[in-house]
């Protein structure tokens, strides 16, 4: 196998969340801070895989630093509870029954830019915690993905793994991690480049991907 492990990112890789986080987090805007402008999926799409600050940022800049981390605070409280009540399935096509799949050959790992409890919750929605290995977050430990990534391969002792992401800023942490980067083109963004290891359409190409 060219691999001996896959680290996958979360938003626009695993599952598509942004319709259902924009409904929580619009009303907790309009409640705390309704000078703010409400936010959509399509807004969304553009900030997922950033880390939570950059994203307070860039989507209420008229607050102040505290306001900004309350806001975000009250947004993802009420992010976690909507997608833990939400019916639909908002997974991307064939994604845990290749992640099933995969976890009998190689260890499946979770590195996202997200808050504390939200790849739980996506292991606990997707019924797929027993497959994952391990998994970190930028709400944890409040290191960069490239640094969560270093950390995941350096406490695992991984020698050839791959990341699986979508956005520049997952190709870009894999560059600063040195790993190779398997593109989600189904997802929320691109590279800026084709320096990528491999694109994939569909999150089941991994399969043959693996095998080659």
């Amino acid at each position: 196998m060219i691999f001996d492990s896959l680290i996958l990112d979360v938003d626009g890789t695993i599952w598509n969340t942004t319709e259902v986080v924009a409904r929580a987090w619009n009303r907790q805007i309009k409640k705390y801070f309704p000078e703010v402008k409400p936010v959509n999926a399509e807004v969304l799409k553009t900030q997922f895989g950033k880390p939570m600050n950059i994203i307070a940022d860039n989507l209420f800049p008229s607050l102040t630093e505290e306001e900004k981390d309350r806001l975000m605070e009250y947004c993802c409280k009420a992010e976690q509870e909507e997608i833990e009540n939400n019916k639909e399935n908002i997974t991307f096509p064939n994604v845990c029954e290749t992640i099933i799949s995969l976890s009998k050959k190689i260890p499946i790992f979770i590195v996202s830019n997200c808050q504390i409890g939200y790849i739980e919750l996506v292991m606990k929605k997707n019924g797929i915690e027993k497959y994952i290995t391990d998994y970190e977050c930028f709400g944890k430990t409040r290191l960069n993905k490239d640094e969560n990534i270093s950390l995941v391969i350096k406490r695992n002792n991984l020698q050839k793994p791959a990341y699986v992401g979508d956005t520049q800023g997952d190709y870009e942490a894999c560059k600063k991690a040195g790993v190779p980067f398997i593109w989600a083109s189904y997802g929320f963004g691109k590279p800026d480049d084709e320096g990528y290891f491999a694109k994939i359409d569909d999150f089941s190409k991994l399969v043959s991907l693996i095998k080659a």
